[in-house]
């Protein structure tokens, strides 16, 4: 089956038509409404420098429900310490940056043009970032997509033991606070597996997220 080459229109093949490996369409741009467009319909961009822009949507979907978050007991004492303060939406900017350049020696998707796209959606409420400092330095954090009550996680960094982990964690309770349905972590990795996530058939991934964008509020203040 020939890979759906997006046009000017602001419209996406269902996810259904995916290849094997969630590979759904490729092309077009990286402008807020089509970010927004494909993030609803469970699609989102992963590409490198020296391809075009390739959409996915993969089957299962890997995803943690914030109040499914599962903490060791190494990592409870480890926030009781307080070694870290967290913060929301502070500095975007460098979050993303430093999830880029933490992965340049192994490839990153997170090019120039993905840094500036997404900045932009936090410039207008929809991108957030979770940031962990130790004595007033930024050693770790997140970035990610808010939706209805749908959290799509993009990235994280650390450069501290647990600095990341413990960005996360917070942000799993105060989305489940907040009653978000879900934060979408897209593929399978051992490390958020730890922290709780499954994989989903695309389908009821695709569900729960139709109930929670139909949920507002459609931008999050954390």
């Amino acid at each position: 089956m020939p890979i759906y080459r997006l046009s000017d229109d602001l419209v996406f093949p269902h996810p259904s038509l995916s290849e094997e490996d969630g590979l759904l369409a490729i092309e077009g741009d990286l402008s807020t409404q089509r970010l927004l467009l494909a993030y609803s319909n469970g699609i989102f961009p992963w590409f490198s420098d020296d391809e075009p822009i390739l959409w996915w949507s993969p089957d299962p979907r890997f995803v943690l429900y914030p109040k499914d978050i599962r903490i060791s007991h190494s990592m409870k004492k480890s926030l009781k310490k307080n070694t870290y303060r967290i913060s929301f939406d502070t500095c975007f900017r460098d979050v993303i940056s430093y999830c880029s350049n933490i992965r340049k020696e192994t490839g990153t998707w997170i090019t120039s043009e993905m840094i500036e796209a997404y900045c932009k959606l936090h410039e207008l409420g929809f991108a957030h970032s979770v940031e962990s400092w130790f004595e007033d330095k930024l050693v770790g954090g997140l970035y990610g997509i808010s939706i209805g009550k749908c959290f799509f996680g993009e990235s994280m960094f650390s450069t501290m033991d647990n600095a990341s982990k413990t960005a996360f964690i917070t942000l799993s309770k105060v989305l489940e606070e907040k009653g978000f349905l879900m934060i979408d972590c897209q593929v399978y990795t051992s490390h958020l597996e730890s922290l709780g996530a499954v994989n989903v058939s695309r389908d009821n991934f695709l569900e729960l997220l139709e109930k929670g964008i139909s949920m507002h509020p459609l931008k999050l203040t954390l």
